[in-house]
């Protein structure tokens, strides 16, 4: 019998070809990503084997937990370049930084250079349990000293998601939108990919990243995708194209 309905595609089948990826944490033993070098091999080897094109990697750099440095993320990717050489993995992956906004990085991007996504664009999150007191005024700031702040996964921030005019808001301030391409998936729940959706809908993202910590997330790219709004998808996933190196 012949459906009437057209089957989604595989998450990973949209990334194959030309996708940058521009979030992830590859870095060994950095962070919550990857713990050991052998695991982060098997990561970019398993980005490779989809055909990802180029990565640019984010670990944390959270003062209060993830107390990284661009010194100690720089030494750590020399040395992941150098494992990935001599294992004849062939990606190219350089790296940037995901800051966490709170006091201390309030102050921080006054004094010292920001590892950035390319150019003056970097990545930023905050607390999946509020927004911090002072956002508005951290991400006019952060402007004001010459960067653009990306949001990571805003779909995931669930005090967002029954106040949608906080988004229109964010996007007012000058904050671009990173989706999760796990969220499209349902990976971290229905409420979280229902508000994905409606970001899409509406046109409010810009880039997307894969977020990739281990191997179950690499598992969970081989999904369909759940969410309605396929051409804005690919039209993101598109942009990341701006981030080549």
């Amino acid at each position: 019998m012949l459906s009437f309905f057209k089957s989604k595609p595989f998450l990973k089948d949209l990334l194959a070809g030309d996708y940058i990826d521009i979030h992830s944490h590859l870095l060994p033993g950095i962070d919550d990503g990857a713990n050991s070098m052998a695991k982060s091999m098997q990561l970019v080897q398993s980005f490779q084997d989809l055909g990802i094109s180029q990565i640019i990697t984010t670990p944390h750099i959270s003062h209060y937990v993830w107390n990284n440095s661009v010194a100690t993320i720089i030494s750590k990717l020399k040395e992941t370049q150098l494992a990935l050489e001599d294992n004849k993995i062939q990606i190219p992956i350089r790296t940037a930084a995901e800051y966490f906004m709170d006091d201390w990085f309030e102050n921080h991007f006054k004094e010292e250079k920001l590892l950035t996504l390319k150019d003056n664009y970097v990545l930023v999150e905050m607390s999946y349990l509020n927004a911090p007191v002072q956002l508005y005024k951290i991400l006019f700031e952060i402007q004001v000293a010459g960067y653009i702040p990306v949001l990571a996964h805003p779909e995931r921030y669930i005090f967002y998601h029954k106040n949608f005019a906080e988004y229109e808001k964010l996007k007012k301030s000058g904050c671009l939108f990173q989706l999760n391409l796990l969220s499209t998936v349902g990976y971290y729940g229905d409420q979280v990919t229902k508000t994905a959706e409606q970001l899409l809908k509406k046109g409010m993202y810009d880039f997307a990243g894969t977020d990739i910590h281990h191997q179950n997330h690499i598992k969970s790219l081989n999904q369909k995708i759940k969410i309605e709004s396929l051409p804005a998808l690919k039209e993101i996933i598109a942009n990341n194209e701006f981030f080549r190196f």
